[in-house]
């Protein structure tokens, strides 16, 4: 399981069932994270709960001095969970990814609800986007920062 975090001063979701038809926000958070969640194949709710368990005690946030010391669970951030199978795109070959190691979404989607639930359970505050949709993401990134977990 992969998530690509981003510190945020805000982030949104808007959703629509297709490209082109009318999006309606499904969730927004303050400070915090954009957690964009990928699942492969194997992946299982122990590594959904390892990957929860390390986005909400990762200390990126800064301290008194500026140093990058404090987790989201501390800083009372929020997170926002969007799923995002393209951060299993394999481009080492030709110019089109391709996503054969990105779990199918009967498989995914329970797991990026299970981080989501799992982040709540540890006190944050969580929005999510919606699966099987089509996404536009918004944020006013903080820093930026932005790091890569994998379990």
């Amino acid at each position: 399981m992969r998530a690509l975090l981003q510190r945020v001063h805000e982030a949104w979701v808007t959703s629509a069932p297709e490209r082109d038809a009318p999006a309606e926000e499904v969730g927004r958070i303050g400070a915090g994270l954009l957690a964009l969640v990928g699942v492969a194949h194997e992946d299982d709710d122990v590594a959904a709960t390892r990957i929860a368990d390390r986005i909400a005690t990762l200390r990126v946030f800064p301290d008194a001095e500026g140093v990058p010391n404090v987790s989201c669970l501390d800083a009372g951030g929020a997170v926002l969970v969007v799923s995002q199978f393209t951060l299993y795109a394999d481009t080492a070959k030709g110019r089109r990814p391709s996503y054969v190691a990105a779990a199918p979404p009967e498989h995914a989607e329970p797991l990026v609800e299970r981080v989501a639930q799992r982040l709540g359970e540890h006190g944050v505050t969580v929005a999510t986007g919606r699966f099987r949709t089509h996404m536009n993401v918004g944020l006013v990134n903080d820093g930026p920062m932005t790091i890569l977990l994998e379990v």
